[in-house]
């Protein structure tokens, strides 16, 4: 099956699309732009959920659902924000079809045009602050720590699998406060989550900053965000977190008596992930042979492959190989034993490398007379033969190694492909012939980082977190500058 897939030396975006389809993660589907996120796909997806919402839960906030369909004239009561989605927008202006007179099928009824259209949502601070201003009435009804997880519609002409499609899904966190300082922890709270997240069950390591102001997210006063970086050498924006300040609560009119028995209006956040993170998953880890999937997200952490000929061999196998699935679930960790006769053993290795299973076990019958199993693991291909006596423990430690090794391997990709640059010429030279992340000095206007987009494609991708001062010369402008900013080519 590996032989099917592109080199990623050859073409690292065919190798994306071909891992992605052969995998069985995704396909596109009837509707231009739209994606199929089919059974495998959509088990690790729910494990990146369900780890998330056990994190999100852990830090106070509930789950709750807002309607899909959003009255157009809310995006006009907050102005920067109708600016930045206007041109992503779907818009639903009839609620009717009919038979067409004129031949078979059905066309819109025209006289079933709605009073005022809706906006199929492509985020729904506008909807949900509209809602909280029936919630909050008094500082005892604060902090209101709400999350959905939901779909979101944003018109994307040029899409690619789980990267950037026109519908998508995600998790919308959408918190109110009594104060501005307690909005900016909840901000920085929810980015650190993330990037938790991100190192510790995804394996992949992450730089926190904050966004430039032109990178910002449309209707907040600051953004924290999660770059990581691919092995392509281009960044990917893996979550964000944003303050909003009182932006949307004096467009919608959430007021709340304060303790000092004063009105006044909230303060806001906003913060999401989505199924880009499957993207990022595959891009970090996968390689020529197929997914690499951390053992804590992996829907299949061990795979049991029984090795056979004729009816004598297979009843031996199957049940010493029944024996081991039940010890290995017994231990908590999910297990499958392929016991499929309509595939031969050699289809199924192929199948569970390209699918990243992290542990694959072969049961033949020179096992069952020895009481061995041969072991192979997903990261390094490196295959041994154990004692069946014991191999829950050999499990456990391997999986453990494995997350470990996982993130090593990126970290260190990542640290190698990481530039600190002082001149233009430098800069030019890393961001078209090598790719990765570069450090530089940025004049700090937004039309030094204009220029410098245009003439690269390279963006600032943040202010990282705890970055030094440091004084220096933009590296374009040879202006003064206080700091070193992240650039790089990004998703």
């Amino acid at each position: 099956m590996a032989k099917e897939l592109t080199k990623r030396s050859e073409n690292y975006s065919q190798w994306y699309n071909d891992l992605v389809l052969k995998a069985d993660l995704a396909e596109n589907s009837a509707v231009r732009g739209c994606m199929v996120i089919k059974p495998y796909g959509y088990a690790i997806w729910e494990k990146i959920q369900a780890q998330l919402d056990k994190m999100f839960k852990d830090t106070g906030h509930s789950n709750a659902y807002f309607p899909l369909f959003i009255p157009k004239s809310y995006f006009s009561k907050e102005a920067s924000h109708v600016e930045g989605f206007a041109k992503e927008c779907a818009v639903v202006t009839h609620y009717r079809l009919k038979q067409d007179p004129n031949g078979p099928g059905v066309i819109v009824d025209e006289d079933a045009k709605l009073e005022e259209e809706l906006i199929v949502r492509p985020t729904s601070e506008t909807i949900i602050w509209d809602t909280y201003r029936n919630w909050i009435q008094s500082y005892r009804d604060l902090p209101l720590l709400i999350n959905q997880w939901a779909n979101v519609v944003r018109w994307e002409m040029r899409t690619r699998l789980f990267l950037r499609t026109a519908e998508f899904l995600w998790q919308e966190g959408h918190t109110a406060h009594a104060t501005k300082e307690e909005a900016i922890e909840e901000t920085i709270q929810m980015i650190n989550v993330y990037a938790e997240f991100a190192r510790d069950w995804m394996a992949m390591p992450v730089i926190i900053g904050s966004k430039t102001e032109s990178e910002r997210f449309a209707g907040a006063l600051e953004t924290y965000t999660i770059e990581a970086l691919m092995q392509d050498g281009k960044a990917l924006q893996s979550g964000t977190s944003h303050f909003l300040g009182q932006n949307f609560a004096k467009a919608f009119d959430v007021k709340f008596t304060n303790q000092e028995g004063k009105q006044d209006y909230v303060w806001a956040t906003s913060w999401g992930v989505s199924t880009r993170l499957m993207g990022a998953l595959i891009m970090a880890h996968a390689d020529d042979n197929g997914l690499v999937l951390p053992p804590k997200l992996a829907p299949i952490q061990v795979v049991i492959v029984p090795i056979y000929k004729g009816k004598d061999e297979m009843d031996a196998i199957y049940q010493a190989g029944e024996k081991l699935r039940k010890e290995i679930a017994e231990a908590g960790f999910a297990v499958k034993f392929d016991h499929r006769d309509t595939h031969k053993p050699g289809f199924k290795f192929a199948e569970y490398e390209l699918k990243g299973v992290p542990v694959r076990l072969a049961l033949g019958p020179r096992d069952v007379a020895s009481g061995n199993v041969e072991l192979a693991r997903r990261d390094t291909l490196e295959k041994k033969v154990y004692p069946q006596a014991g191999i829950v423990d050999v499990i456990r430690e391997l999986l453990d190694e494995m997350q470990q090794n996982i993130y090593k391997k990126a970290e260190v990709f990542r640290d190698e492909n990481t530039y600190q640059v002082d001149t233009w010429d430098e800069f030019k030279d890393i961001i078209n012939n090598k790719g990765g992340f570069v450090m530089a000095h940025w004049d700090g206007t937004a039309e030094t980082e204009d220029k410098i987009k245009n003439e690269t494609k390279a963006t600032v991708r943040c202010i990282p977190q705890n970055n030094p001062l440091e004084e220096g010369i933009c590296v374009y402008s040879g202006k003064p500058s206080v700091q070193r900013v992240l650039f790089a080519k990004a998703y």
